[in-house]
């Protein structure tokens, strides 16, 4: 079925052809500027229309089959009402002169189909919008808040390594310096006493100097004496 199918089809329940293909032209009309403003159509027990984001990706040519590099777009979409679905696939029938679409109350058709819907789709849209803004301004104001608090915390941290470094270089120097200092203090010790030691050894041994000129000379006068006597 075409669209003048569709028309004709409906021109009997509408009152003539002109009044069909215009209400025809009013409802399409009305979907698809409502998918391309970005709002979602939704006709209970037909189904709902929506524009979608497609990433940017890779095909292939089907000619050449050469890979093609394909842009980021938006496509409509349209999926099928749980009741045409279940008309569709069998779960129920339709009798003859029975509506499929039962006629719609205020505010079930959406995202452009009446005034109601358009309202309540702004309303929705800017709820989301600001709910969007207050989360990204919270979380701004919990990571800045972080960063200050973290950056207090790094350099104390930074300052009590440094200092501790510090100390620990000026108490490893200190324990050297004593260190040196006591070892020096025990060798002066050692060699001052060893000094005094050979002093006192020195002053009890007694000083025997040889005299052999006085030894000859007492000699010869014993022998003179001998010599007289007889």
């Amino acid at each position: 079925m075409n669209k003048a199918q569709l028309v004709e089809a409906i021109a009997d329940k509408l009152g003539g052809r002109a009044a069909a293909e215009e209400a025809v032209d009013a409802v399409l009309d009305t979907i698809i500027r409502s998918v391309v403003a970005g709002d979602r159509v939704s006709v209970t027990g037909f189904g709902s229309f929506e524009k979608v984001e497609r990433a940017a990706r890779y095909a292939r040519n089907p000619q050449t089959g050469e890979r093609v590099r394909v842009k980021k777009t938006s496509v409509p979409r349209f999926r099928p009402g749980q009741g045409f679905k279940d008309l569709t696939g069998g779960a129920k029938k339709l009798t003859r002169g029975e509506t499929a679409i039962k006629k719609a109350s205020p505010g079930t058709v959406t995202g452009g189909g009446t005034v109601a819907g358009k309202k309540a789709a702004a309303k929705k849209t800017t709820a989301k919008k600001a709910a969007t803004k207050k989360a990204t301004a919270k979380k701004a104001t919990t990571r800045a808040t972080a960063a200050k608090t973290a950056a207090p915390a790094r350099k104390t941290t930074a300052k009590k390594a440094v200092a501790k470094t510090t100390a620990a270089k000026k108490t490893t120097a200190a324990k050297s310096t004593a260190a040196k200092k006591t070892t020096a203090k025990k060798t002066t010790a050692k060699t001052t006493a060893a000094k005094t030691t050979a002093k006192k050894a020195a002053s009890k041994t007694p000083t025997t100097r040889s005299t052999p000129g006085r030894k000859t000379a007492a000699k010869r006068t014993t022998s003179a004496r001998t010599t007289k006597r007889a």
